[in-house]
């Protein structure tokens, strides 16, 4: 695989033509080295507005092709992506700064994936039959049988806003229930690595979908977003990242009611029983560190220990910490690559020190590597209480902290304390109290003795982690209106 050519062009994808942006370019940076990897197309306002109004004219059109039809083009985009592999690893592995592991795993095969995922069933969803209803005749109308039929129907024009640190799966996410469902969507990735997104547009063009269906629109600053959530042209959003941006963009669409699916902001709360697997409960935890430099929204970094497992568990997650290699992600022996920017290096620093500042105990990690990029030591910070901000606030970085707890009347309150309810885990070999526990717990979503994901299950917040679900068959509902029709039987 070759490095990305920083000479690279990029343009705009707007009604189905590539589309010089209106505010010239801005430089890409390589976390791990920071170097330019690429200039990245910067959009006017009136960029925005343009792809909005070509997803608004495409999507009459759009909608009323079979589903067979649309599956057949996501099926051949999952095929281009995958015969482009070669191209786009190297991308967004030096966008995102992540190891080679995960840009090969988990960036762009899970993406391919996605999208054949949503070629699937897509006909099952949409109409839902209905046990008839007998009604007395009223002022209304006479009485009768009356049959009826609950059936999906496309949203509309949907603008798609994505996360820097999973760009082209979290898009794919998007773009695959949407355009199965009979959506024309508005591309939006975070400004930080949206060179691989530009690349996806030319997968879809390639793969045959109508000009307008599928549109991207790329910027540094937010002025352009916020023009695409206030667009009278778009009928939904679907958001994944912070959520004070999520409740900008709450506000903002509230005026118009238009459609929202907010995947925010987490604080993962993992209760470990003493009762518990400890080999398992530290492995799985580690993934904090080791997983994308903790940057992902559910990861386990709030541990609550039991008391009788507690300096054993903060000892076990010290020494893991040992095996971790921090460096170049190139290096197929290094774990932890870089955070995504300069400043947002920074921002996990600050909250490091906050936390010594409270009272926690640094156990390890602490200090910046002197790498040349962006890194973070995978940090440990035991002897934590529930008011610290670190125990509070979403640090979307390799740090760890560590709550004691009592016993299980202790520990669910404790869980539930944050403003956040994104994904919680339990760690327990009796599992009925581990299935209780799960139970009472404020969150969209617990995994008992594991942080493995099944992406067949509805994934979505409580509290301000989120709005809606998406995920297996629910992507379809996420992104359709359900429309009665009812008829004299």
């Amino acid at each position: 695989m070759s490095a990305p050519d920083p000479q690279t062009e990029y343009k705009l994808l707007i009604g189905g033509e590539w589309v010089t942006p209106g505010d010239g370019t801005y430089d890409i940076v390589n976390p791990a080295t920071a170097q330019v990897v690429g200039h990245a197309p910067n959009a006017s306002v009136h960029d925005a507005e343009a792809a909005a109004q070509a997803a608004a004219e495409a999507f009459p059109a759009w909608s009323r092709t079979s589903p067979a039809e649309r599956a057949a083009l996501l099926v051949r985009a999952a095929e281009l992506l995958e015969a482009r592999f070669e191209e786009f690893v190297p991308l967004v592995q030096a966008e995102t700064g992540a190891t080679m592991r995960v840009a090969k795993q988990m960036q762009v095969p899970a993406a391919a994936a996605r999208f054949r995922r949503y070629a699937q069933g897509i006909a099952e969803e949409l109409e839902i039959p209905l046990p008839p209803g007998i009604m007395p005749t009223t002022a209304l109308g006479p009485g009768g049988i009356m049959g009826a039929v609950a059936r999906r129907a496309p949203v509309g024009v949907v603008v798609a806003i994505t996360s820097y640190n999973f760009p082209m799966t979290n898009m794919a996410g998007k773009l695959g229930p949407a355009l199965a469902m009979g959506n024309t969507v508005v591309v939006k990735p975070a400004p930080q690595d949206p060179l691989a997104i530009v690349k996806l547009g030319e997968v879809f063009t390639e793969a045959g979908f109508p000009p307008g269906v599928v549109n991207v629109i790329v910027s540094e600053n937010p002025t352009p977003a916020e023009a695409l959530v206030a667009s009278p042209n778009v009928d939904m959003v679907s958001f994944t990242g912070s959520t004070g941006v999520g409740q900008r963009i709450g506000a903002v669409a509230g005026h118009d009611m238009k459609r929202l699916l907010l995947e925010l902001g987490g604080k993962g709360a993992c209760i470990v029983f003493d009762d518990a697997d400890l080999k398992a409960a530290i492995t799985a935890i580690t993934s904090v560190w080791a997983f994308h430099s903790g940057q992902i929204c559910t990861a386990p970094t709030r541990v609550l220990a039991q008391r009788g497992i507690y300096d054993q568990l903060v000892e076990g997650l010290k020494g893991s910490a040992g095996f971790l290699k921090v460096g170049d992600p190139l290096e197929r022996d290094t774990v932890l690559g870089p955070v995504i920017t300069e400043a947002h290096r920074a921002r996990v620093e600050s909250y490091v020190a906050a936390g010594r500042d409270e009272g926690g105990t640094i156990v390890t990690g602490g200090e910046r590597p002197d790498l040349g990029g962006w890194f973070v030591q995978p940090t440990l910070i035991a002897d934590c209480r529930s008011g610290m901000r670190v125990v509070q606030e979403e640090i979307f970085g390799p740090v760890i902290v560590v709550v004691p707890f009592d016993d299980e009347e202790e520990a669910v309150p404790l869980a539930n304390s944050t403003e956040f309810g994104l994904y919680d885990y339990v760690f327990s070999t009796d599992s009925s109290k581990a299935y209780r526990t799960a139970t009472q717990l404020r969150t969209g979503n617990v995994g008992i003795n594991s942080v493995q994901r099944n992406h067949e299950a509805p994934f979505g917040g409580f509290k301000m982690s989120g709005v809606g679900r998406d995920g297996g068959r629910f992507g379809f509902h996420a992104y359709s209106e359900l429309q009665s029709i009812v008829w004299p039987g």
